[in-house]
């Protein structure tokens, strides 16, 4: 929008000064010549008394004197006997006729303008065949005149006139676009959650329209947001005192088997009333700026895992590649970083034997982000198993924690890796993109 406005501009302003400035030319040309040809009349006058009064040397004499002081002008005497006093001694129809006639003319000529005056030596008795004439060349205004001054200063002038209506057209189109630039971009971190509030509205009454009808959509999906998460929170709440009535009523049965099956079926479910809670509390949407030092919020969490891996005697390695003292932000929040750490660290005690051996290595990225990777030197993943998915375990659990963690890492702008580990195990390569 803003280039086309300009490009407008530009077209319409440049076509407005040609329609201007070529005609100006053109008349400021015209006025050099016609002050040429003022200029020439009065030399002419001064020409014709002296060829009247004088002999040709003394003729002479004035003539190349006229020529010297003029450049813009050649005068020339042209007497009958075809002898002529000056640059140009020829004659041609137009001296001729003005002998024959005895009138004065003035043509246009190639180089700008031709005047004639026959000279009577005795009084109207003159004969034409006796009569000298003066014929004065006026040269048009060339690029070495004020002429072409003129034309620069118009051209300059006109160079000023574009540009400041560029200038303006610029800050004109700038006063339009920038609300919507602006509004588009809160739109943008409304969208991508680093942005609490709704969209500032300003700059024409359109866009300000635009704006509130925005501000009116994201409170309306806010309010939306926050009955669902209530509403969980509510199932939640009630889906607890049933289940911890039964596991109570376990107690009483008989039947150990029975107990035991019908407990690990209330862990499930009790799992999954957790991940409901967890989900609905997350920092989505809610305007929260997702954005945590991942290195210190990673390392930490993981020298909180090494004294289980000591008790275990498995071997613990924690490999630091972040420079020292920086910074690592990504796009996650801190609950969500540990809840990530914790499920995969979780999955190598709880599925793997006592004393397999674990690593855990942080790779900060060359611009932001930051890749973490959990090895362990079990059994690894089984084949075919899309341990991601909610619901698929291949130990007997829930399976919502490798959803969790897939989850963070997309919408981090990253992604969740499996594979072999060098171990032996099982590895998990977790790409956290930063902060948008």
């Amino acid at each position: 929008m803003r280039r086309s406005l300009i490009v407008t501009v530009a077209a319409t302003v440049t076509m407005v000064l040609l329609a201007m400035l070529i005609p100006m030319a053109v008349l400021v040309q015209s006025y050099a010549l016609e002050d040429r040809l003022s200029r020439a009349a009065l030399e002419v006058q001064a020409t014709e008394t002296v060829v009247s009064g004088q002999d040709k040397g003394a003729v002479s004499v004035y003539v190349d004197r006229v020529n010297r002081a003029s450049a813009s002008t050649v005068t020339t005497v042209l007497y009958p006997d075809g002898t002529g006093i000056g640059p140009n001694p020829g004659e041609d129809a137009r001296v001729r006729e003005a002998r024959r006639t005895g009138q004065a003319r003035v043509d246009d000529t190639d180089s700008g303008a031709q005047i004639l005056v026959p000279v009577s030596l005795g009084g109207s008795s003159t004969l034409p065949s006796l009569t000298p004439v003066v014929r004065v060349d006026v040269l048009k205004p060339g690029l070495g005149s004020g002429v072409f001054r003129a034309w620069v200063i118009l051209a300059l002038l006109g160079a000023a006139l574009l540009a400041g209506s560029l200038v303006l057209a610029d800050r004109l189109g700038r006063s339009f676009v920038q609300p919507i630039l602006a509004l588009a971009a809160d739109a943008q971190r409304l969208g991508d959650r680093t942005r609490s509030a709704g969209v500032t509205v300003s700059g024409p009454a359109e866009v300000k329209e635009l704006g509130v009808a925005l501000n009116r959509l994201v409170g309306r999906i806010e309010v939306l947001l926050e009955r669902e998460r209530e509403g969980v929170a509510n199932l939640s709440h009630r889906l607890r005192t049933p289940v911890t009535a039964l596991r109570l009523r376990i107690d009483g049965l008989d039947d150990a088997a029975d107990r035991e099956r019908i407990s690990a079926d209330l862990d499930e479910l009790e799992g999954m009333v957790d991940h409901l809670v967890r989900e609905a509390r997350r920092s989505e949407r809610e305007g929260l700026v997702a954005d945590s030092d991942a290195a210190a919020v990673l390392s930490e969490r993981a020298r909180f895992w090494a004294p289980l891996a000591e008790d275990q005697g498995r071997p613990f390695e924690l490999d630091l590649q972040v420079p020292a003292g920086q910074r690592v932000p990504v796009q996650a929040s801190e609950p969500d970083l540990v809840a990530v750490l914790d499920v995969l660290l979780d999955n190598v005690f709880s599925y793997t034997d006592e004393g397999v051996p674990v690593a855990v290595t942080l790779i900060a990225g060359q611009d932001a982000g930051l890749t973490l990777i959990v090895d362990d030197g079990g059994p690894g993943y089984p084949d075919g198993l899309d341990v991601t998915l909610r619901g698929i375990s291949g130990a007997g659990s829930t399976g919502l924690g490798m959803s969790i963690v897939d989850k963070t890492a997309t919408e981090s702008g990253g992604r969740l890796v499996l594979g072999r580990s060098p171990l032996g195990g099982a590895r998990a390569t977790v790409v956290l993109g930063p902060p948008a």
